[in-house]
C-alpha cells in the first residue's frame, strides 16, 4: 500500500514548519482555499469529542461534512472524512500518489504528504462544512494554511512539552496561533492565565472571541442540558460521550453551531448521536470483554485513550462519581508522556477510600512504549496497588471481584489496539 510505503520514506517524525507545507500546497494548486467553510478546532484535552459533536450537529442539520482528526484509533483512514464516511481506499491511494508527485522526492514529513492529501481530497469533494482538527500545537501545526469560518480553542494543558514549550504560556502561544483576524474564536475554559493570555492575543489579532461562561455556558440540569448563548437559553439533552468535562465541550460545540444557525432541534439530536470511540467508550462486545463477562456478568468495561495529567484528573473525577465499587485500571503509557502526575492524579480515587488496582501492560508493536515493570513503580511510588500483566486481556483474566469496574486506559494507541483486536 503506498500509505505504508511513504511512512517508511517519510517518517512520523515531528518537524513543526509550515515552508514545506505551503510549497507543497502550492504544487498542488492550493486546495486547501477551495475546502467547503472551515472550522479550525485546537487546545490540548477535548478537541477531538467537541469536533464530532459538532459534526453531529451539523450532519443532523442535513448539512454534508467533511472532517479531518489525528491521530487514528484502528485504520488510518479515520483521519479523513469525505461526507461523513472515512475515506475509501482506492481514492486515498489515488491522492496520496498525485501528492508524492507533486513533492517530487523533496524533504517532507508523513502529516505533512497526508495533511495535503486531506486538503486535496476536501477540495474535490463537495460539502457544505469542513471540521479541521490541528494535530500539534497550532501555529507551526500543518493545518494551519487556512482562513477558516470560525475557530474553537479547547481547554489547554500539559502535554507535547518537548515540541510546545514547558510553561502553559508557551503551550498557549503556540495553540493562539489558529488564530486569524476578523474570524470569531469559540473559547473553552481555560485557567486564568491562559485565558488572559488568550483574550490579549486575540486583540491583538483582531480575532472576536466568544469565551465560555461570559458569552456562552452550558449547564448539567436534571432535565439534561441548559444552554445559554447571546440572550438565548435552550434546553437540550446531554450528551451521549460520557463524563463531566464532556459538558464543556458540548458548549464549545453547540456555540460554534449557534454562529453557523443551526437549530436547537438539530442540537439535540446530534448531542444524542455522537459517537467518538475511545473516549470513555463503554464496550459491549469482543471476545476479550466476553470472556471477563462470562465469569463476571455484572462487571462493565470502559475505553479512553487519555494520555496526559488533565485527562486523568478527568477520569479520575469520573471513576468517583460513580458508585462505590472496586476499580481496576489496565494502563499503558508512552515513555514520552508525563507517567507521574497522570498517576498521581490517579491515586485521588485510592486517597478517597476506593480498591483501584493497576494493571500495567505494554502496548504491542510499540518500542515508544513504558515498560510495564516501570509503569508499576511509579504506580505504586504515587500510592496505588499495581502489577504488570502481559496483555489486556491477561490483565482481566485476574480481576475476580464480580462487580468490578474496569478501565483500560492510558493511550490512544492502546485504546486503538483494543478496538481492532477485541471489539
Amino acid at each position: 500500500m503506498l500509505l505504508a510505503r511513504l511512512l517508511a520514506l517519510h517518517p512520523r517524525l515531528i518537524d513543526l514548519s509550515l515552508d514545506r507545507m505551503w510549497r507543497l500546497l502550492a504544487a498542488l494548486d492550493h486546495p486547501q482555499d477551495k475546502t467547503p467553510p472551515i472550522i479550525h478546532i485546537a487546545g490540548t484535552n477535548g478537541k477531538g469529542s467537541t469536533a464530532a459533536m459538532l459534526r453531529a450537529i451539523l450532519e443532523t442539520e442535513g448539512h454534508r461534512v467533511h472532517a479531518y482528526h489525528s491521530p487514528h484509533l484502528t485504520r488510518f483512514h479515520e483521519r479523513i472524512i469525505l461526507g461523513g464516511e472515512p475515506i475509501a481506499e482506492p481514492l486515498l491511494e489515488e491522492i496520496l500518489a498525485r501528492v508524492e508527485a507533486a513533492n517530487q522526492g523533496r524533504p517532507i514529513t508523513f502529516f505533512e504528504v497526508t495533511t495535503a492529501a486531506a486538503f486535496l481530497a476536501f477540495s474535490e469533494y463537495q460539502a457544505d462544512y469542513l471540521v479541521l482538527e490541528v494535530g500539534l500545537g497550532g501555529r507551526l501545526d500543518a493545518t494551519n494554511v487556512v482562513t477558516p469560518k470560525c475557530t474553537a480553542i479547547t481547554p489547554i494543558s500539559f502535554d507535547h512539552q518537548e515540541f510546545l514549550g514547558d510553561t502553559l504560556l508557551s503551550i498557549a502561544e503556540e495553540k493562539a496561533g489558529i488564530l486569524k483576524a476578523g474570524v470569531p474564536l469559540f473559547l473553552a475554559p481555560q485557567q486564568s492565565e491562559v485565558e488572559e493570555f488568550l483574550l490579549t492575543r486575540a486583540a491583538r489579532t483582531g480575532a472576536v472571541v466568544k469565551m465560555a461562561g461570559r458569552d456562552f455556558r452550558a449547564t448539567a440540569t436534571d432535565a439534561g442540558l441548559a444552554f445559554a448563548i447571546d440572550d438565548e437559553m435552550l434546553a437540550l439533552p446531554q450528551p451521549a460521550l460520557r463524563g463531566a468535562h464532556q459538558i464543556d465541550n458540548a458548549a464549545t460545540a453547540l456555540a460554534c453551531a449557534h454562529y453557523l444557525g443551526i437549530g436547537a432541534a438539530a442540537m439535540a439530536t446530534g448531542l444524542q448521536t455522537v459517537r467518538w470511540p475511545g473516549r470513555l467508550q463503554k464496550l459491549t462486545r469482543g471476545p476479550m470483554l466476553s470472556a471477563l463477562t462470562a465469569r463476571l456478568p455484572e462487571a462493565d468495561v470502559y475505553l479512553d485513550g487519555g494520555h496526559n495529567e488533565a485527562a486523568a484528573h478527568i477520569l479520575a473525577d469520573w471513576l468517583l462519581a460513580q458508585k462505590p465499587r472496586p476499580v481496576h485500571v489496565v494502563l499503558a503509557m508512552l515513555a514520552s508522556k508525563a507517567h507521574d502526575p497522570y498517576l498521581a492524579a490517579l491515586a485521588r480515587v485510592q486517597a478517597a477510600g476506593r480498591n483501584l488496582h493497576i494493571h500495567a501492560v505494554p502496548i504491542a508493536d510499540n518500542e515508544n512504549a513504558l515498560a510495564p515493570q516501570d509503569l508499576v513503580a511509579a504506580a505504586r511510588q504515587a500510592g496505588c496497588a499495581a502489577t504488570a500483566q502481559d496483555n489486556p486481556a491477561a490483565a482481566l483474566a485476574t480481576i475476580s471481584e464480580p462487580d468490578a469496574l474496569v478501565l483500560i486506559a492510558g493511550s490512544l494507541y492502546l485504546a486503538g489496539a483494543v478496538l481492532q483486536n477485541h471489539q
